[in-house]
């Protein structure tokens, strides 16, 4: 029973980890490429990505998937999407917008849409 508590606890390492790994990359002044418009496009496109990368792994952790478990995903991570951009304007040179979040919106129900339409198997998996 204790190695089964366990196992389910390792679960939730990966989504606190990804998250501490956007504070720390929101806390950096500057993370310009240099690429100009590329920069930006592929940095929304980052947003859009590793939000919806979040939300799987907040999926996988709560499963076995239910609507319950969709719905705290969803909320875990639209709100960890809102106070990381509101830590981007207490950081120089940075800067949140209401934008981004929408960006980091469409990442998490591209997620959605993923689990929903059965390509990801493993957020509902028993094990």
């Amino acid at each position: 029973m204790l190695a089964m508590r366990s196992s389910a606890a390792l679960r939730f390492i990966p989504p606190v980890a990804l998250m501490a790994l956007i504070y720390l990359l929101s806390a950096q002044p500057d993370l310009s490429t240099g690429l100009g418009f590329w920069d930006l496009v592929l940095r929304k496109l980052a947003h859009a990505g590793v939000f919806a990368a979040l939300t799987l792994l907040w999926l996988r952790a709560l499963r076995p998937l239910t609507a319950r478990a969709l719905l705290a995903a969803v909320t875990v991570s639209i709100l960890y999407a809102i106070t990381d951009e509101y830590h981007q304007t207490l950081v120089s040179g940075r800067h949140g917008t209401p934008v981004d979040v929408g960006i980091d919106a469409i990442g998490i129900g591209a997620a959605v849409f993923l689990v929903r339409s059965g390509r990801f198997k493993w957020a509902s998996a028993g094990s």
